[in-house]
């Protein structure tokens, strides 16, 4: 089953100031996770002064960012792809980084062709 895990930062997060062990540890989860098939894709997003929010409403309506004050936003995503939820705390994909004493995200299923059919 995929899931998709969406990461959660406060909005003061700078990619510049994360420790070189910190990025080196992500980056060998990442590539271990790539290699075993449980990471399908994952990447880092930027600040909320870059983005834009969409709206259909009788038209289209685009608003640029940054959007109302906030102390956390979603600073990345991984979609992921394993038989048990469960092994999301096992290798490869284990949450092994240096500093992580804690982590908090949320982990949706993603709904698949058999969800969309089934009646």
């Amino acid at each position: 089953m995929k899931y998709l895990m969406l990461i959660k930062h406060a909005e003061s997060v700078d990619v510049r100031d994360v420790p070189q062990a910190l990025m080196d540890a992500m980056g060998t989860l990442v590539t271990d996770g790539l290699k075993s098939g449980a990471i399908l894709d994952t990447a880092g997003l930027k600040p909320t002064r870059d983005g834009f929010r969409v709206r259909l409403d009788g038209g289209l309506m685009v608003t640029d960012g940054p959007f109302t004050e906030t102390k956390e936003v979603i600073g990345g995503y991984a979609l992921m792809q394993f038989e048990r939820l469960f092994h999301l705390a096992a290798p490869p994909f284990q949450l092994r980084l240096p500093r992580a004493r804690t982590f908090e995200g949320g982990v949706l299923p993603a709904v698949d062709q058999a969800d969309a059919t089934a009646r």
